[in-house]
């Protein structure tokens, strides 16, 4: 089990759209284990290798009851979002002891490479939805809180200073 330090906010690596994965290679599946490993550690929903200082377009995520479902992507792109939105309370071990909530749509469809190396799409719905919009946000240089209004994001940063958290 490797788990892997989580970058501090405001690194510049979380604000650097990280680059495109050409193929599934034992490095990439090394890649996805750690950040299954720390994702569990946190424990969180899913996790975007720039959150570990990989400058890759890869993600995991599992919203399951029981876990061990974690959906391994490369490349992953939205195709469909449902017009309907879900409000969640959205947080990131890139800047711990804050959160806010951000509605986004309740189902998404996405492709990507999966573990195999081949294009898939999939449904997504709910909290899975939700972390996989999340974990793509990340993968472009965004973090949950640009979804806030300029005040909102403001607040929540000053918040977390005040926590004694790097920013």
């Amino acid at each position: 089990m490797t788990v892997r330090r989580c970058l501090p906010w405001p690194n510049p690596v979380l604000r650097t759209p990280a680059a495109d994965v050409e193929a599934i290679t034992d490095e990439v599946r090394g890649v996805w284990a750690d950040m299954i490993d720390t994702m569990e550690a946190m424990p969180g929903y899913g996790l975007a290798a720039v959150q570990i200082g990989v400058p890759l377009r890869l993600a995991v995520v599992d919203c399951s009851e029981t876990r061990g479902q974690a959906v391994r992507m490369a490349n992953p792109e939205v195709l469909h979002a449902s017009v309907q939105l879900r409000e969640h309370d959205e947080a990131s071990p890139n800047l711990p002891g804050v959160s806010a909530v951000i509605a986004r749509p309740r189902a998404v469809t996405v492709r990507f490479l999966n573990a195999q190396g081949a294009v898939e799409e999939r449904d997504f719905v709910g909290l899975w939805a939700t972390s996989v919009q999340h974990q793509i946000d990340h993968l472009a240089g965004k973090m949950y809180f640009d979804h806030l209004s300029a005040l909102k994001r403001k607040m929540l940063i000053a918040k977390a200073e005040k926590l004694g958290r790097r920013v």
